[in-house]
């Protein structure tokens, strides 16, 4: 399943949900233009190693992917769920709450996997917290989603609220089959998907959304 938009309406422009993509999207091209040595040394210092943390690596790793599908993938997550969940919180705390989210994701991956020294690297965790705040506020929003099926494609509205719920759960279930592997050699990061998302979905619900917005929650159902 590959979403392709939500039909849920955002009344201001996503300057932050830009802003962020445009970041991370200029540091990819800078990890890009190191040679090999350059850009493992680059991404062991700013990304989260379980094994060897600091501080300042849970906000920079959310910043750096590992591959043109890593960040094209998170991008484009963030396009489709980021908009409306800036337009209900404003610019500034959008932000706060996005990297609040991805550093939270960070922890928790770094709790589920403490002996790992693969760096933890990527905006999926931050991006997760966004799903999980658009289940919050957005359930009845409806996702287009096109279903690659061998050489026939054919697209359908889905619910958001199953879609975001199917994806959680399938974080969780590949979570909890990777725990076993205290390496965390896995190559993703389950848990900070889960942590992101639960993170997300808790700290919307303790935070002041705009109230003239409120009327759409029900729009799509």
């Amino acid at each position: 399943m590959i979403p392709l938009r939500d039909t849920q309406p955002s009344y201001s422009r996503p300057y932050v949900t830009i802003a962020i993509i445009l970041a991370n999207i200029t540091v990819f091209f800078f990890e890009l233009s190191l040679d090999d040595f350059s850009r493992n040394e680059f991404v062991s210092v700013f990304g989260v190693v379980p094994a060897r943390p600091w501080i300042g690596s849970f906000l920079t790793h959310m910043f750096l992917h590992g591959g043109w599908m890593h960040i094209l993938g998170n991008m484009w997550f963030l396009w489709i769920y980021g908009d409306n969940v800036e337009d209900i919180l404003g610019h500034g705390k959008y932000l706060l709450f996005y990297l609040g989210c991805g550093l939270i994701a960070g922890v928790v991956q770094t709790m589920a996997s403490p002996g790992s020294r693969i760096p933890l690297v990527g905006a999926s965790g931050a991006i997760a917290g966004i799903m999980g705040a658009y289940l919050v506020k957005f359930p009845h929003s409806r996702i287009l989603t096109l279903f690659p099926i061998i050489i026939f494609f054919w697209t359908a509205e889905i619910p958001a609220v199953w879609i975001l719920i199917y994806w959680f759960v399938l974080q969780f279930v590949s979570g909890v089959g990777q725990l076993g592997d205290s390496s965390g050699s896995g190559g993703v990061a389950w848990f900070a998907h889960v942590g992101g998302f639960i993170a997300g979905f808790v700290i919307i619900r303790m935070m002041r959304t705009r109230e003239r917005y409120r009327h759409r929650y029900d729009l799509n159902w």
